[in-house]
């Protein structure tokens, strides 16, 4: 990047009003969708904006979700135990998640979507395998993760 600073994640995608975009867009989705409604059947009005908030932070944003929301990584994992959620369930989370970036305009450039596409792989996963038992293996000390470019290195300039 000839010696500029490379952006976080958060300011790439377009700081918290574009994350915020993007999560309501997405749950009004979900709403919809026969596979994914009944697992946010019960979700407070506020969930949308939370999620938004939970991922401006690990990408590198303000702590809304730990701040303001009243949120750790533990409450995030919290939210999963127990469900039993399936890799179907999975795989249309991150379909309906990707084709709502699409729709709202996030970067679309092959660096950004490959951070992205890999956060939300990796944390899809965990969710899964959190989902599956009992008690949150996340103690309240356990600080929230942060996803940066990784391999890529940051934003695509010619």
């Amino acid at each position: 990047m000839n010696g500029q600073l490379i952006p976080t994640l958060y300011t790439w995608a377009g700081e918290n009003d574009r994350l915020e975009q993007l999560t309501a867009h997405f749950y009004a989705k979900v709403a919809q969708d026969e596979i994914l409604a009944p697992v946010f059947l019960h979700m407070s009005a506020e969930h949308a904006q939370h999620v938004a908030h939970f991922i401006g932070e690990v990408f590198g944003g303000p702590k809304r979700y730990t701040e303001t929301d009243g949120g750790s990584h533990a409450s995030m994992v919290e939210h999963h135990i127990g469900k039993h959620l399936t890799e179907k369930q999975r795989r249309r989370w991150l379909a309906l998640l990707l084709d709502s970036a699409d729709e709202v305009g996030l970067p679309d450039d092959p660096e950004f979507r490959s951070a992205l596409v890999g956060y939300l792989e990796w944390g899809s996963r965990l969710a899964i395998l959190n989902s599956q038992i009992d008690e949150n293996p996340i103690t309240e000390s356990e600080p929230m993760p942060k996803w940066g470019w990784g391999e890529t290195g940051g934003p695509y300039n010619q």
